[in-house]
């Protein structure tokens, strides 16, 4: 995978017959007393490599577009202003900037129901951010989100309940434990295999080498511990990448074993 254009919210990237760009949506800042050991208890003490802004983990929210030139697909959408938060809500800066035109978007994959995740389905102004939009695949256990602010986009919902092909290249498939709906998805290209995940890790700097640590948020623990146990494991095969809501944007890397835990190798440095 090789990087080939960048700017302030977003990095495109060559991968074999495919592009991939990260859109970078912007960031939360989150207390680190949502992270929890196995017993679901807060944390003690965080490492010293776990960077905090003032006193708060501060995450990247990426959404990822892939396309083969003809057919396309957007991997989440971001918060839009639905958690009135200045500093998200860029995805539509980041396509503009990316050069890539969201009226021609029909196939939005959302990794889970989750406002930064789901929201920028809906403009700021009320509108639908993507005018030509055909297929929304979630979990089957996350559309009981599309209420509210989100019915206008009801009728086009695809429920993901088993491994589910997008295309010749995209595979849905469920990853429940942070929410029952929450699904990861496969790219495949002729050079190798990305993993598009959501909620999976939200803190690299420690989940990563101590990946036993969870979220006070995860639906079920226990379950979301342990699909990230098997999804880390995969992704040290040769040829894999992740791209991952959460990582540090740009947020795609490698994967390899390290100690008890794993490494996590960007492929370009951070932006925003």
């Amino acid at each position: 995978m090789r990087l080939i254009s960048s700017g302030r919210h977003h990095a495109t990237f060559e991968f074999g017959d495919l592009q991939v760009t990260s859109l970078r949506d912007g960031y939360i800042d989150m207390p680190p007393t949502r992270l929890r050991d196995e017993d679901g208890r807060t944390l003690d003490e965080l490492p010293a490599a776990v960077p905090l802004a003032g006193d708060n983990l501060r995450l990247s929210v990426n959404a990822f577009f892939v396309t083969d030139g003809t057919r396309s697909v957007l991997i989440d959408t971001g918060a839009s202003n639905a958690w009135h938060d200045p500093t998200m809500g860029l995805i539509y800066d980041a396509l503009d900037e990316a050069g890539i035109d969201r009226a021609h978007i029909t196939d939005v994959a959302i990794t889970h129901k989750h406002g930064d995740h789901v929201s920028g389905l809906i403009a700021p102004d009320g509108s639908e951010a993507f005018g030509k939009l055909e297929r929304v695949w979630i979990g089957e256990g996350d559309t009981s989100v599309f209420t509210g602010r989100l019915e206008p986009i009801r009728d086009r919902v695809v429920p993901v309940s088993e491994k589910a092909a997008i295309n010749d290249w995209t595979t849905a498939i469920p990853a429940p434990g942070h929410t029952p709906g929450h699904t990861v998805y496969e790219v495949r290209s002729g050079t190798g295999r990305l993993l598009a995940w959501g909620d999976t890790v939200h803190v690299p700097t420690l989940q990563f080498g101590q990946p036993n640590v969870s979220w006070e948020l995860d639906g079920n623990q226990s379950q979301a511990r342990a699909m990230r146990a098997t999804l880390l494991e995969q992704l040290t095969r040769p040829d894999h990448f992740v791209a991952g809501a959460h990582l540090d944007s740009p947020g795609i890397a490698r994967v390899t074993p390290s100690g008890d835990g794993y490494a996590l190798e960007y492929l370009a440095p951070p932006i925003g």
